[in-house]
């Protein structure tokens, strides 16, 4: 990438911030490989508690990405993946954006801001889950450095998902 990344900021979610990512989220191309629908906001609210707790336990968890005025656009962090499936037991990074910020280096930005805050936490490595078909996400992670370390298919929409891995 040749161009100059945004700045960006990134925040432990507040109680508010579950109103934000219910909001930022209420799309279907931003969910096509997330379900397809936003989830109600009691679930955000939940996700948002749970990244607070992950902040203080871990030292990491999914933030909020500030854009310079300091709105709200969307989420960058990590967290263990939690499902039976998949990488369990690892550190997944992952992001999500609003639509009118995409392509504008913001998830990048935030991914290296990730990176640096997860290898200070004293994690070695991580990875990344993107459906096969998202074709954005896949270019981040190639990015950042990561590598396709295996395949996987979602156990309840039968997809095929990427896992990349980055060594820190």
């Amino acid at each position: 990438m040749n161009r100059t990344l945004p700045a960006v900021r990134l925040r432990v979610p507040t109680h508010e911030d579950a109103v934000a990512w219910h909001r930022i989220f209420d799309d279907p191309e931003v969910m096509e490989f997330h379900g397809g629908t936003s989830a109600e906001l009691s679930v955000y609210e939940e996700l948002t508690a749970r990244q607070r707790r992950h902040d203080a336990e871990l030292g990491f968890c999914l933030w909020t990405v500030l854009d310079a005025s300091g709105e709200a656009v969307g989420f960058t962090g990590a967290q263990p993946w939690e499902r039976e499936w998949g990488p369990t037991g690892e550190i997944e990074i992952g992001w999500r954006l609003a639509r009118e910020h995409w392509g504008k280096g913001y998830v990048t930005a935030a991914a290296l801001q990730t990176l640096e805050r997860v290898r200070a936490a004293g994690t070695r490595s991580v990875v990344a889950m993107v459906d096969a078909r998202n074709t954005r996400s896949t270019a981040v992670a190639r990015w950042l450095g990561m590598r396709l370390a295996g395949t996987f298919t979602t156990p309840d929409s039968r997809r095929e998902c990427h896992c990349y891995r980055l060594g820190l």
